[in-house]
């Protein structure tokens, strides 16, 4: 038996506002773009780096009503989902093919009050006891950029 596994897990910044739409069966969806970053030092010329990906992601349904109403440009979310390529022939005949995460959760890490969705006015609920931040780290925890490897 063979096994396969797909899956996409990123925490990044949103590019741009999401953009919802609605299907012509009557189903949500919104896309919007998440950046993330990796930052190393350079080992021969001792210097700081920095590489930044940007990635196309999709919500479906609910969730696409949850990003819509609680995610703005800057904000900093978890994107939990699947690998899905998908193509198609711009008006000049040329295939393009796009990659995307198609999102099963997506959990604002903004804390509340703070980011570009504090500015936004939504009703508190259920989703913002789910997203609840991490405390802040403590002075003996290790820091990432100073592992060597």
């Amino acid at each position: 038996m063979s096994f396969s596994l797909n899956r996409a897990t990123i925490i990044g910044n949103i590019t741009r506002d999401p953009e919802p739409r609605t299907t012509t069966s009557g189903q949500q969806v919104v896309s919007f773009g998440v950046a993330t970053s990796r930052r190393w030092k350079d080992k021969q010329s001792g210097e700081l780096k920095e590489m930044t990906e940007f990635h196309n992601c999709v919500a479906w349904a609910r969730l696409a009503q949850t990003v819509t109403t609680y995610c703005r440009k800057g904000s900093k979310v978890y994107v939990e989902g699947r690998l899905q390529t998908r193509s198609w022939d711009d008006p000049t005949g040329v295939k393009k093919y796009r990659t995307e995460i198609i999102s099963d959760n997506v959990i604002l890490l903004d804390r509340k009050g703070e980011g570009p969705a504090a500015t936004a006015a939504a009703p508190a609920g259920p989703a913002d006891q789910a997203a609840q931040p991490a405390p802040a780290p403590s002075e003996d925890e290790i820091n990432i950029e100073d592992i060597p490897f």
